[in-house]
């Protein structure tokens, strides 16, 4: 595993020096300068900052128009069923875990048969009373060729799952996403998230008829600013409107007559879209894939966190023993370097991360220095005092504090690991770099998680009874009950 410990902050400050070292070596050139070359220099620089500026930006829509080739999305199903076969590999008796693995295995040959696939599939989405069943019915008036309209249930209906629905979205080859007027916060919410899957999407402006003239146009360009372009606006089912006939006796005829759907602009863009059916498959196609992967990932980490938990368990106690039998006046994280990094040893083979002994020590020394540094020391072994003061007997008792802390920390320490790993590949000895600063978070998260008060009186309740056998059940249940 190629070894590398990330230093952008370092990185980024010997940037900094050299960039100002070159604003000092230019400042005395500039200086001789006469007034033409000056101005000449500032016109070439603004220039410059305007060609920057002007530079297309990769968003991710412009990524989601890219062409993907069919290698590429055989490549990724390939890559999908090897997390598969990994997970079952794995898995050992885990019964639930294998029979999930087995119904993924199934959907393997189904992404490879999809890559021929002829038919678009449409999803129409959005809120409630938008229109979506009405647009569906007035586009398969339409006879577009070898295209299905599905419709999700609506959104932001209190009970619905909005995310089950956007995640059912992202699996068709196109969404139709429908609005009756300008976007909601919830709204633009639910198209970034679909964006974030590189979801194809095409925003409709229903029910513009409804608005004034005026009106109208503000929205469509408020809407079409908000999300960079690939908006249309339709009447699909517009409103009757009153006719009126003079007769010639001068009597007056009146009547409601229905408009025909407006929907020209947006079967005009459909079928643009269509010319692109092989991409628009490869790339749904392609998403499935990753989704499948996901899954698999989800499970795989399951099964190995049921392994990692005895470890961090192990090597929590193993900590506080030794912490307790050598306490000193205050906790050294460093001191239990040489656990730590058997622990990372342990939890990478777990997680097919192999670490050397002098690799595993690098981590555990770091992960000591980034806990003192977040002040989770200092933090931790205050609050443990706190609780252990609900009975003096138990607090004075030698190495108790030391020995529960260490146990805590170590812990903390483990499930950051872990955290750290499950965002890593699946493939074992993949050669990915340990981050420190990606470590780093998973520390204050799973820190901030583990400070909940129930828990820890049950953390410490359990140190002493390791620490202390001899502790009465009065003792314990005043330690249960402190509070934090």
């Amino acid at each position: 595993m190629g070894w590398k410990l990330k230093r952008p902050i370092l990185v980024g400050g010997v940037g900094l020096s050299f960039t100002l070292w070159m604003l000092e070596s230019w400042h005395h050139k500039v200086m001789q300068l006469g007034e033409f070359s000056l101005l000449s220099l500032l016109a070439v620089g603004a220039g410059l900052w305007l060609i920057k500026q002007n530079r297309p930006k990769r968003t991710k829509e412009q990524i989601d128009e890219m062409a993907i080739d069919r290698v590429t999305v055989e490549n990724t199903i390939a890559t999908s069923a090897r997390a598969i076969d990994k997970l079952v590999e794995e898995a050992g008796d885990c019964g639930e875990a294998l029979e999930k693995a087995a119904l993924l295995q199934d959907k393997i040959p189904q992404l490879q048969s999809e890559l021929d696939r002829e038919e678009i599939e449409v999803t129409v989405t959005g809120g409630k009373s938008v229109g979506k069943t009405t647009l569906i019915e007035v586009l398969h008036n339409q006879k577009l060729a070898s295209v299905e309209f599905q419709e999700t249930s609506p959104l932001f209906i209190q009970g619905n799952s909005d995310t089950a629905a956007i995640h059912n979205a992202a699996k068709s080859d196109f969404v139709l996403f429908l609005t009756n007027g300008d976007l909601t916060e919830t709204e633009f919410q639910s198209l970034e998230k679909l964006k974030a899957e590189n979801q194809r999407l095409m925003l409709v402006y229903n029910k513009q008829d409804q608005c004034l003239p005026d009106e109208r146009a503000s929205v469509l360009l408020s809407l079409k600013q908000r999300i960079g372009g690939n908006v249309v606006a339709t009447a699909a089912s517009p409103q009757a409107i009153k006719v009126r006939k003079h007769l010639e006796d001068n009597s007056v005829e009146e009547w409601m007559e229905q408009p025909a759907p407006d929907i020209e602009n947006l079967t005009q863009q459909l079928d643009k879209v269509l010319t692109q059916r092989q991409q628009l498959v490869w790339a749904s196609t392609m998403r499935k894939a990753k989704l499948l992967k996901a899954e698999a990932k989800d499970l795989l980490n399951g099964v190995r966190k049921l392994r990692a938990n005895p470890v961090i368990e192990q090597y929590q106690w193993i900590s506080a023993a030794a912490a307790f039998a050598n306490p000193v006046p205050a906790l050294d994280i460093l001191a239990t370097a040489a656990i730590n990094a058997q622990m990372v040893m342990d939890l990478g083979g777990v997680y097919q991360q192999k670490f050397s002994l002098e690799q595993a020590k690098t981590v555990a020394g770091e992960m000591g220095s980034f806990m003192l540094k977040l002040g989770l020391v200092e933090l931790s072994t205050k609050t443990i005092s706190t609780v252990l003061k609900s009975n003096a007997l138990t607090f004075v008792a030698g190495g108790v504090v030391q020995g529960v802390s260490a146990a805590y920390l170590t812990r903390i320490a483990g499930l950051a690991i872990v955290e750290y790993f499950e965002q890593q590949e699946i493939a074992a000895n993949s050669g990915s770099e340990f981050n420190i600063e990606k470590f780093g978070q998973s520390l204050e998260q799973v820190f901030a998680q583990n400070q909940q008060v129930v828990f820890l009186q049950g953390f410490v309740k359990q140190g002493v009874k390791r620490l202390l056998p001899e502790a009465s059940e009065n003792q314990l249940v005043a330690i249960e009950n402190a509070a934090v």
